[in-house]
């Protein structure tokens, strides 16, 4: 049961979901009145690890109970469609990450002394979390898991990494956290691009209602506008120009392929987006 739990919980996708708060934090490192405080770093990256593995959970759950992840899903197999995990099962993790997010978010606020209202954007993280798939109307289901990984992933992991460390907000922040909120999307549009087939009848994505053509157009805007953002604010280095590289390599993959042949594109942009995010917060 463990080694399925794990597997669950996807654990190659939390250099997406740390990519924001790592380049928030770093942002906000000459900011903070004193080193950067260790033990607001430990429950922030906590909190979003936390956040992200309820998301997957969560996902595999709404998707199983759906039936999106049926015969004929091109997207890897998870625990649930392989019998390692019942359904009670799933409902017992997810229901034990929820408190570990509650605990963890809980612990950051107090370390870092932010205000109460932190806690209410962690409430609302977690309702996102559980509800991209799971719930009476899943907003995934229909077409609203772009703007919302936008807002979280983006907006609201730059923004929130860099004020829990520096407890203040500057308008410069909104650049990289634009840029990862759309690298982020794009990540889950190609995703969608990839599952149209099996998708079809049972959920309404950005690629399914747009069509193939238009959603690959849309994957490319996302992508060369992220990464633009950030590769035109930062300094003028040959890594740089490697990550940009590998950037338009990722949109040349996405229109040369369709279905299964797709998946080598989510990991490139994957941690190409964790890098940039890293050298942003770090100016290198």
């Amino acid at each position: 049961m463990l080694s399925s739990l794990i597997n669950s919980m996807r654990l190659r996708t939390l250099p997406l979901s740390l990519a924001g708060v790592v380049c928030g934090a770093l942002l906000a490192w000459p900011h903070a009145e004193a080193r950067m405080p260790l033990w607001t770093l430990v429950t922030l990256f906590l909190t979003t690890v936390s956040l992200q593995v309820l998301t997957n959970l969560s996902n595999e759950l709404g998707d199983h109970l759906s039936g999106v992840d049926g015969e004929g899903r091109e997207g890897p197999n998870y625990s649930m469609a392989d019998g390692g995990l019942t359904v009670k099962q799933m409902w017992r993790a997810i229901n034990g990450t929820v408190v570990a997010c509650c605990v963890s978010g809980l612990a950051m606020v107090l370390v870092s002394g932010s205000p109460w209202w932190m806690l209410l954007l962690g409430a609302a993280a977690i309702w996102a979390a559980t509800h991209y798939t799971l719930g009476k109307k899943p907003y995934g289901y229909i077409g609203l898991g772009d703007p919302f990984v936008f807002i979280f992933f983006g907006l609201v992991s730059v923004m929130g990494g860099y004020f829990v460390i520096a407890q203040t907000l500057e308008w410069n922040i909104l650049i990289p956290a634009c840029a990862i909120g759309l690298l982020s999307v794009a990540v889950l549009n190609v995703n969608n691009i990839r599952d149209m087939a099996s998708d079809k009848g049972l959920r309404k994505t950005i690629p399914l209602r747009i069509g193939s053509r238009a959603a690959k157009c849309y994957q490319t805007v996302l992508v060369l506008t992220g990464a633009s953002l950030l590769f035109f604010n930062l300094p003028f280095k040959w890594w740089n120009i490697i990550l940009m590289a590998i950037m338009i390599a990722h949109v040349v993959i996405v229109w040369r392929n369709d279905g299964k042949k797709l998946d080598p594109a989510l990991p490139i942009l994957v941690i190409t987006t964790f890098l940039f995010g890293l050298a942003y917060g770090l100016q290198f």
